[in-house]
């Protein structure tokens, strides 16, 4: 038999590399950092092994250690001192995200980038204020036993101007990117309005442009504290059952100034990632979130997965599937073995 065609020549050692299509780099990466300031040492996060919320005190201790393996950058989650009803703490000069900012970029070369939103700060745990919604059935409006129900939902524009408040108290602060990941309509332009306006036209926006109300979040939500203590966030993340609608939000945050381009969660949307990638010349980033983080983690440790193998091509798949920038918890371990 004649074989004109083995593309096995292109598989030996040697040449395997020269020809790979897909690289991975320390660089592509970025860590999430969460900073608590109700604590003063470090609290290991149990759903996700491996990471802690740290003190203030020791946010630059903890980004050195992310510099030490290769990645430049860092995302900031922070867990305030207290609570309220409009997460209020969330813009404070002395909030936890603008205090750990203002010292790491004092102290190291790390790129900051802040995640800006009030799940965090709102004793619900929703992403912004709340104001009451009527819900009812049209077809029996004027049936007097057809009540209408009060639903409590977020206030988008009254979001708008909390989110950009935050925006602007981040920059004064040091940081070098804001990611706005509340999915409000309008979120990008208004933070780009208050950026401009305060004299932070360089300060670029990573938009999670197209967020899904996902199940994989579980273990973030005991990471920085944010679950919702009622109901859900399907009114303002979107439906995982969607791809087109995506293309309508990343290109709305794209008319409104956003530099890039966020999917998440990652593994389950390949198919986003690269449909964004095709659609978009801006650079596209992806989450990596912590349920495709925990998942790999309890099957290691059940002996049926290589962890750090698996870990590798699972940023591979999101990297072949067009995303230019990996937010992950595995930035550090990766980075180590590249």
């Amino acid at each position: 038999m004649n074989l004109t065609h083995r593309p096995r020549r292109l598989r030996r050692d040697g040449i395997r590399g020269l020809v790979s299509e897909t690289t991975l780099e320390p660089t592509d990466l970025i860590a999430p950092i969460f900073v608590d300031a109700t604590t003063d040492e470090r609290i290991a996060i149990e759903s996700m092994p491996g990471h802690e919320r740290v003190p203030i005190d020791d946010a630059v201790a903890r980004v050195e250690e992310v510099l030490e393996t290769g990645v430049e950058a860092v995302m900031l989650f922070g867990i305030p001192e207290s609570k309220d009803s409009e997460g209020t703490r969330a813009w404070a000069d002395d909030g936890v995200v603008q205090e750990a900012t203002r010292r790491i970029t004092d102290a190291t070369d790390a790129y900051v980038i802040t995640d800006a939103c009030l799940c965090e700060y709102t004793d619900h745990g929703h992403c912004g204020p709340l104001e009451e919604e009527l819900r009812g059935n049209e077809s029996h409006e004027h049936d007097a036993d057809c009540a209408h129900d009060p639903t409590l939902t977020v206030d988008n524009d009254a979001t708008l101007e909390a989110l950009e408040r935050i925006a602007v108290s981040h920059a004064e602060a040091g940081a070098d990117m804001i990611a706005p990941s509340g999915m409000m309509d309008g979120m990008v332009g208004a933070i780009r309005d208050g950026l401009d306006e305060a004299g932070y036209e360089d300060v670029p926006i990573m938009s999670y442009a197209a967020k899904y109300e996902s199940a994989f979040y579980g273990p973030f939500r005991d990471a920085a504290d944010g679950a919702p203590s009622f109901g859900n966030r399907r009114h303002y993340q979107m439906d995982p059952a969607n791809a087109r609608e995506a293309m309508r939000e990343v290109r709305l945050d794209a008319e409104q100034g956003a530099d890039v381009m966020m999917v998440k969660p990652a593994l389950p949307y390949l198919d986003i990632i690269s449909a964004v990638r095709r659609e978009f010349d801006h650079p596209v980033a992806a989450y990596n979130v912590s349920g495709e983080y925990a998942m790999l983690h309890a099957a290691a440790e059940k002996g049926w997965l290589d962890l750090e193998d698996v870990a590798l091509e699972s940023l591979l798949s999101i990297k072949r599937a067009g995303a230019d920038l990996i937010l992950t918890y595995f930035a550090e371990d990766v980075a180590r073995e590249l």
